[in-house]
């Protein structure tokens, strides 16, 4: 496998991954809206709530951090291809 190839399949690794991130950040605000919506008078969900919130961030992050590293590895498949 050459240069192009690693590249290319890295792209495609790093879009399934942006992916994912994205179903988990939508399925944490979704519960969390739910959570303050149904159950917001119960301490334990609450707290999951909470939890719920740290984890939104964190994949926010994480995911931004993968698509720097899609568009790197896209600016090189493109500058390969030219070339």
């Amino acid at each position: 496998m050459n240069k192009l190839e690693t590249l290319k399949a890295a792209l495609d690794g790093r879009n399934d991954e942006i992916l994912n991130y994205q179903i988990n950040i939508n399925n944490y605000e979704r519960a969390i809206a739910k959570i303050n919506a149904e159950h917001a008078d119960k301490p334990a969900i609450v707290e999951f709530r909470d939890q719920l919130i740290n984890l939104l961030e964190s994949s926010k992050t994480e995911q931004l951090k993968s698509i720097i590293i899609r568009d790197v590895i896209a600016d090189q498949v493109t500058e390969l291809e030219v070339s």
